[in-house]
């Protein structure tokens, strides 16, 4: 009876309070979570798109979060990935833009289904639509892009990326939205 005692007021009471002192102390800024690391769904054509969800059907719900578990032979998921290409396409043609094919992370889930980052190659493949919608030049667009960009963690692990939520307010910035009637 003392083992579980002794190993419920550490288990319970003493690591938890020891990790978030450390996090409160080394982290301060994100120790009480940062919206940044969620994805959101934005599919306007002045915004930058982020992955899709695989969160359905509410999309970038954490607590939710997993993968689709759909394998490269589901209809499921050939159905899904298909509609997202479409989207895109839409999304460029009301624009008089070319669709070309989009980046594979632009039409996929990521494993948690709530990532906020993209690659830059996906990024740059919808600069052209926003830089038409907002009414700037591309170049400027790319800039935001090559400015926002991650590189790898510790110079080692991932692949660079851009969270598309600060990419979207530094947006907001370069050309803010005009209202309506404006």
């Amino acid at each position: 009876m003392l083992t579980v005692i002794v190993f419920t007021g550490l288990t319970g009471f003493v690591y938890p309070l020891a990790v978030t002192g450390f996090a409160q102390l080394a982290m301060h800024d994100d120790a009480e979570g940062d919206p940044d690391l969620l994805g959101r769904a934005s599919e306007t054509v002045d915004y930058f798109w982020s992955r899709p969800s695989a969160t359905s059907p509410d999309p970038y719900n954490g607590a939710a979060s997993s993968g689709s578990n759909l394998g490269p032979l589901s209809e499921t998921l050939v159905a899904n990935v298909q509609r997202r290409v479409d989207a895109l396409c839409a999304a460029n043609v009301a624009l008089n833009l070319e669709c070309g094919a989009p980046p594979v992370d632009l039409v996929t889930a990521s494993a948690s289904g709530l990532d906020p980052h993209i690659s830059p190659e996906a990024a740059h493949y919808q600069a052209a639509r926003i830089a038409r919608a907002r009414g700037v030049e591309r170049q400027s667009v790319d800039d935001l892009i090559a400015a926002g960009t991650e590189g790898r963690t510790f110079g080692l692990f991932g692949a660079p990326r851009v969270n598309v939520s600060i990419l979207n307010r530094a947006l907001d910035v370069l050309a803010p939205k005009k209202a309506v009637g404006e």
